[in-house]
């Protein structure tokens, strides 16, 4: 039987629908947990800081108001999803969106990003150089 192949926004993908309900910054990274309508509750662990766009601009990390911003998206529901080489992963909220997509001099470690929590046991982990982050080898 053949391993099941990755298929880019299949898992982010099940991102829609959801609420973000917390923005935990730990140390050097920033969880976003959501909750779904079936029970899940999903972590997004940023590794590499996204990029946030909400009403009044776009923010990187370390920028003033960037904090401000990322938690202005607390109780946003996830509206649609992408994921894809080159753009790496984005979100697209009800209230403004996130991109993950770091420069080679923003990657802090191994990992770019893992996503858990889904009660059926899938999970994700992005790394420079496979999957939607290709470019990044």
């Amino acid at each position: 039987m053949p391993a099941h192949r990755y298929m880019p926004n299949e898992l982010l993908g099940r991102l829609v629908g959801s609420r973000l309900y917390s923005v935990n910054f730990v140390h050097d990274y920033v969880q976003l947990q959501f909750d779904r309508p079936c029970g899940d509750q999903p972590i997004l662990t940023c590794d590499a800081m996204p990029t946030v766009t909400v009403a009044n601009g776009t923010y990187t990390d370390g920028s003033p108001g960037y904090a401000d911003a990322l938690r202005s998206l607390n109780t946003a529901t996830v509206v649609s999803t992408k994921e894809a080489t080159g753009t790496g992963l984005s979100l697209e909220l009800d209230t403004g969106s996130l991109a993950l997509h770091p420069t080679p001099t923003e990657l802090t470690g191994p990992e770019i990003a893992n996503l858990t929590g889904f009660t059926d046991g899938q999970w994700m982990c992005w790394r420079p150089g496979e999957d939607s982050f290709e470019d990044l080898a």
